[in-house]
């Protein structure tokens, strides 16, 4: 059997759910598989950024993940059983962002809601069904695939997404390297039912001068999620290891009372990134193209992010908006904070769990003395919340971004204005998934014709100090991408800052006219 489709995405981890899912609303026919027989039960990944939200946000999706998760706005730190930080970040993104914290929504349940939306677009997981090979036409990529039954079929499709994960198909398929390295200790993940003071809905880390504990609260009272490192000993044996091979010092020092045990899981940390996230017409996505450690909660949102990214310019080049030179965008941006990335989270990862005594002695006594007091600084906070939000992601030195107005660069995310008198905010008109203008004061005549020779909404918000303080030039032109950043950030009010973006660019047939090209 073989069937055409315009993207066939390999893996439904969050990944690749995001990917199809924005795909689908964009009107684009996709195929996703995966060789599981259902979604999974398990999962380590725990934070939902703002970022994310964001671009939930836009396919409204963000209100459901609130209802379900945990806002995470308070960190205990512990050190040999006694407390000795209490760490109160409140909203600390405020006026940054609609959702100024990060939240704990476990990846199992987050898997699930996704999969639910999916399915309202008419899109169904093929569970069971394996990529075996593939190989580029002039036409597209050919697929071919393996059912539980053995059947075999051919996928005729535009283009190909790995996101299948650390262990890619599609990466050895066109054999991109993954270089990077793999840290000796071995950590446990376990869901449990408990009983003790950390059991109070905050975040609580316990340091040693060699293991760790983090305690994450799960939605339900009295529920948590449990990371921490398994006993010497029993990484030298042979066979699975269960909960009663991890480390029980910390357990007992901060006298968490474990009730029951729902399920139990160990790993290894990796750092690797992927030498290449695209070749042709086949992309690498989420831990397919980069794997690092867990630390301040990036691997499943940068993912997220990296399906975001691809999805809205598959689909302009697909519907004929846009040359398929645009594509050659995907990797850059991408892989340049992917690389940033894994180089911050190894630094942060290797102070927590090294046995150097400068590393031991900065967790277990600096750490601990500073942090209060950095934190009660609104600038320290907001400094954070940019960092791990991944809301100061940006794309500056992209050949799809230009100029500058007010603070804000071409590259930037659209910086975020708090709503009005009316409840409206600058980040409403972004669920049109579509190219737009904004213009923060009064447009000219000459904007408006410009807009309206390429088809662009435009949106033209009533001045407010607000959005001085968020880096905003009054009357400047702000073309948006479709996902939320400026592509063309111009003081220029002729309006012909816009005509030369698209004009002098090899992808200048983007519009939001279906039947230009």
């Amino acid at each position: 059997m073989t069937e055409n489709t315009g993207v066939l995405i390999v893996g439904a981890g969050p990944t690749g759910l995001v990917l199809a899912l924005w795909l689908a609303r964009l009107g684009i026919r996709v195929r996703i598989i995966d060789k599981t027989s259902e979604p999974g039960t398990t999962s380590r990944a725990l934070a939902v950024q703002a970022r994310t939200l964001e671009f939930y946000r836009q396919v409204g999706l963000a209100d459901a993940v609130l209802s379900r998760g945990r806002k995470m706005t308070t960190i205990n730190l512990w050190k040999r059983g006694q407390h000795v930080a209490h760490v109160v970040f409140g909203d600390m993104g405020r006026d940054l962002s609609p959702f100024p914290y990060a939240l704990i929504y476990p990846q199992d349940e987050h898997e699930r809601l996704l999969i639910d939306r999916l399915a309202e677009t008419g899109v169904q997981i093929e569970r069971q069904t394996e990529l075996v090979a593939f190989e580029e036409t002039a036409a597209g990529v050919r697929a071919r695939l393996t059912r539980a039954d053995g059947r075999t079929d051919t996928c005729d499709t535009g283009y190909l997404a790995g996101c299948d994960g650390a262990r890619s198909a599609v990466r050895d398929g066109l054999r991109i390297g993954f270089p990077g390295g793999t840290y000796n200790h071995l950590f446990y993940v376990a869901d449990v039912d408990a009983r003790g003071t950390v059991m109070n809905g905050e975040l609580h880390g316990a340091l040693d001068a060699t293991d760790f504990l983090i305690v994450f609260p799960l939605k339900d009272d009295g529920r948590a999620r449990l990371i921490g490192t398994v006993r010497t000993d029993a990484e030298r044996q042979d066979g699975d290891l269960s909960w009663d091979d991890v480390s029980r010092r910390i357990i007992e020092w901060i006298r968490i009372d474990v009730q029951r045990v729902h399920w139990f899981s160990t790993y290894r940390v990796h750092h690797r990134v992927a030498d290449q996230f695209r070749r042709g017409r086949t992309f690498l996505l989420g831990d397919a193209a980069h794997i690092h450690s867990p630390v301040g909660g990036q691997g499943m949102n940068t993912g997220i992010g990296d399906a975001v990214n691809l999805a809205w310019k598959l689909a302009d080049v697909i519907h004929g908006r846009a040359d398929a030179s645009l594509l050659d965008s995907y990797e850059p941006e991408r892989i340049a904070f992917a690389r940033r990335l894994v180089a911050s989270t190894d630094r942060a990862f290797q102070g927590v769990t090294t046995d150097r005594a400068i590393a031991r002695y900065v967790r277990l006594n600096v750490v601990p003395a500073v942090a209060p007091a950095v934190f009660s600084f609104r600038a320290a906070r907001r400094f954070m919340f940019r960092t791990i939000s991944q809301i100061a992601v940006q794309y500056r030195d992209s050949s799809m971004s230009e100029g500058r107005a007010g603070d804000v660069h071409g590259g930037d995310r659209l910086p975020w204005v708090p709503p009005d008198e009316n409840g409206l905010d600058n980040f409403t008109p972004l669920a049109s998934l579509g190219w737009q203008v904004h213009v923060y004061g009064e447009a000219t005549r000459s904007i408006r014709a410009a807009c309206d020779e390429r088809g662009l909404p435009l949106h033209v918000f009533r001045w407010r100090p607000a959005m001085g303080r968020a880096g905003l030039r009054s009357n400047a032109v702000y073309l948006i991408r479709p996902d939320g950043y400026v592509a063309l950030a111009s003081a220029d009010v002729s309006g012909t800052a816009i005509t030369s973006y698209f004009g002098t660019r090899t992808f200048a047939a983007i519009s939001n006219k279906p039947d230009e090209r």
